[in-house]
């Protein structure tokens, strides 16, 4: 399976470092905003060339001569997380600026699987309305909000359960849910 991960610069990174650690030995790819890096920084201590040998290849959010801002470049999913709501207004609205958003035109207009884990909250009207246009234009809007019905004990657990959501929605395997003892 080929993937995209496009990180900005909404909090959470820690969700997208898991995510792509997950990935592997997936064909994975990673594009990261100027504030998507400045914030994986400050939450997590790690830059982006940390997260390398993880990923097939790394491309500047301005490259827009990137193969991945073509649609002549098949992908199977587009998981930009965290996703902040400035990313998912701009994508809304057909603003294709950088690269992760251009991605995300590319994936609607393709008809690819584009996946949006927005961060940010409360959200506003506009952010609602925007969510909903992406919505109906098939995107999938993942709002980070982790599970707990596998009772999570620790941080690392409550990214986890998260992350696996993901990971189902992309299309990628997953350890089962509900097992039949534990509903007794």
């Amino acid at each position: 399976m080929r993937l995209i991960v496009g990180v900005t610069g909404a909090s959470g990174s820690i969700y997208a470092v898991e995510f792509i650690r997950r990935c592997v030995p997936e064909d994975t790819y990673l594009v990261v905003s100027r504030w998507g890096r400045s914030v994986l920084h400050q939450e997590t201590g790690l830059t982006v060339e940390n997260l390398s040998n993880f990923v097939h290849k790394i491309y500047a959010n301005e490259d827009l001569n990137s193969p991945l801002a073509s649609g002549s470049n098949p992908f199977d999913a587009l998981v930009i997380l965290p996703c902040s709501v400035t990313t998912m207004g701009k994508i809304a609205h057909g603003i294709g600026d950088n690269l992760i958003t251009r991605m995300a035109e590319v994936a609607l207009k393709e008809r690819r699987r584009l996946i949006l884990c927005v961060r940010e909250t409360p959200w506003s009207t506009i952010d609602l309305e925007n969510a909903h246009k992406l919505s109906q234009a098939g995107a999938i809007i993942m709002p980070v909000s982790p599970p707990f019905y596998k009772k999570p004990t620790s941080l690392p657990d409550l990214i986890g359960t998260f992350v696996d959501k993901v990971r189902g929605v992309a299309g990628l395997p997953v350890e089962t849910g509900w097992h039949s003892e534990e509903l007794s």
